[in-house]
């Protein structure tokens, strides 16, 4: 599945919803779900700067694909960590670097975010794709 169907898919899950209680259940029910990241990465070198929460990203390339796994001390944050993972991990780090995010807005997430909570998904956001411009990077030489 791609980056853009995947994000259909999100943008589909969250459509059948009605309220932002149910929205929030259901991010909170993805944070639940998220694989644990092993303690190992629990690391400061692991941790996202800009978010109020503490949110830590591993990232592993297998096959010519960025693998990300992650976890947060607040139980919407790690529902977040849950979406964002979704929608990047398993593909090429210039897939993920190219890629525009659009489902973020598309759901009404970022107006239904605290201004902290939605700095730190857009600063997820971009260490993902920072993640991804490294790889290449190191590909390319």
């Amino acid at each position: 599945m791609t980056i853009k169907e995947k994000q259909d898919e999100l943008i589909a899950d969250f459509s059948l919803m009605e309220n932002w209680m149910d929205k929030y259940e259901y991010i909170i029910q993805l944070g639940k779900e998220l694989p644990l990241i092993d303690e190992q990465y629990k690391t400061d070198d692991n941790l996202i700067k800009g978010c109020q929460s503490r949110v830590w990203l591993h990232t592993e390339l297998k096959d010519g694909k960025l693998f990300f796994t992650g976890d947060s001390d607040a139980v919407i944050t790690k529902g977040l960590v849950s979406l964002m993972i979704s929608a990047l991990s398993g593909h090429t780090p210039k897939e993920i670097a190219e890629t525009e995010i659009y489902f973020i807005d598309a759901i009404g997430l970022r107006n239904h975010l605290s201004p902290t909570r939605s700095n730190g998904l857009l600063s997820m956001l971009k260490q993902m794709k920072m993640y991804a411009v490294a790889y290449m990077a190191k590909q390319a030489n």
